[in-house]
């Protein structure tokens, strides 16, 4: 089948999603790896984005690492969905938003700046929808990565990187705050994109390369570089793939499971009892749903469990995370707390 993409926009969507040079003149050593200029690399990003197909060039920063955030769910009446679901997409803590089949059938992603600030977050979109949310908290990541490969094969082995120890989240200083809020809505498109966004918090271009990279080698950032939409590149069918797994055994089967082909993330979430007794959550992305149901019955299989599908019907909302609010260019906020 042919690519409906170039050579250029392939190496670009395909093999950058990740670690992206964190250098002065970054699309010019990206595009010396592609073999084409920056003037070219930076025209090809920006009409990538126009298109839709990447969302942001930038950071992806560790859950639990930074601020806070959950995985949320609530059970909205079918005839108030589409106006619940704008509800919930217009709060700023709010970065994922889905319809899935199932009772509870919009699942969000909420992220604040820290426990107190996303609980009363949630409490208020119960109050605004006059729905109950159930919040379920990450409690240990097997793989979570969510690159996407274009050429979409859910029988090869994905490249599994290994879980990390279990971290506290560190609280950053007034600085890094500025700096993550800056960086949030991904970099500008121009040739030297850390000046720029050093420009906007008021550091110098090497301060905020040295930042950077300390929070890549620290595990803060977990991935930089090409942030692509999975719906926009062909992934149009996933899967929330749950299980009840014994509080004994879930690890096992959580490490089992992450380095299967065609699982994109795999972890454990807190349980709601008791309406949700789920803990081992595994997504899965294909281009059809007869494409993804083979993948769900071989990890029932593996995990010796029943497994329960919550496939997606609908994108209410697709954008990175929000931890912090921006502040003016040139300054740094005294709290860096996004204010709902």
């Amino acid at each position: 089948m042919d690519s409906p993409y170039s050579p250029l926009e392939y190496a670009l969507l395909n093999d950058w999603q990740r670690e992206f040079p964190i250098t002065a003149l970054p699309f010019g050593e990206l595009g010396a790896g592609v073999g084409a200029g920056e003037t070219a690399v930076l025209a090809t990003l920006r009409r990538l984005q126009a298109r839709g197909a990447i969302g942001r060039v930038g950071a992806v920063f560790a859950p639990r690492r930074v601020g806070a955030s959950t995985l949320a769910a609530l059970a909205a009446p079918v005839e108030r969905l589409e106006q619940i679901a704008a509800q919930v997409s217009a709060r700023p803590e709010v970065n994922h938003n889905y319809q899935r089949e199932h009772r509870y059938n919009l699942w969000f992603v909420a992220t604040a700046a820290d426990q107190a600030s996303l609980a009363a977050a949630l409490g208020e979109i119960e109050g605004e929808t006059g729905c109950a949310v159930i919040a379920l908290p990450l409690e240990n990541e097997y793989h979570i990565d969510l690159g996407f490969d274009l050429d979409l094969n859910l029988n090869s082995a994905h490249k599994h990187h290994a879980e990390l120890p279990s971290t506290p989240a560190r609280v950053p200083d007034a600085a890094e705050k500025a700096l993550i809020a800056a960086l949030q809505p991904g970099l500008e498109l121009v040739p030297r994109p850390f000046a720029r966004l050093g420009e906007r918090v008021g550091m110098g271009e090497d301060e905020v390369l040295a930042r950077l990279a300390g929070w890549l080698d620290e595990g803060l950032i977990k991935r930089f570089g090409v942030v692509v939409r999975h719906h926009e590149l062909g992934y149009r069918a996933n899967a929330m793939v749950v299980f009840d797994a014994p509080d004994d055994q879930v690890d096992r089967i959580g490490r089992q499971l992450a380095g299967e082909p065609g699982v994109t993330l795999c972890y454990r979430r807190r349980r709601s009892l008791p309406d949700w007794p789920f803990n081992l959550y595994c997504m899965v992305h294909g281009r059809s749903r007869d494409e993804v149901q083979p993948v769900i019955d071989r990890l029932s299989r593996l995990a010796g469990l029943p497994a329960q599908a919550l496939f997606s019907t609908r994108r209410f909302k697709q954008c990175g995370a929000r931890y912090f609010a921006e502040a003016p260019h040139g300054t740094v906020p005294a709290d860096g707390l996004v204010n709902a």
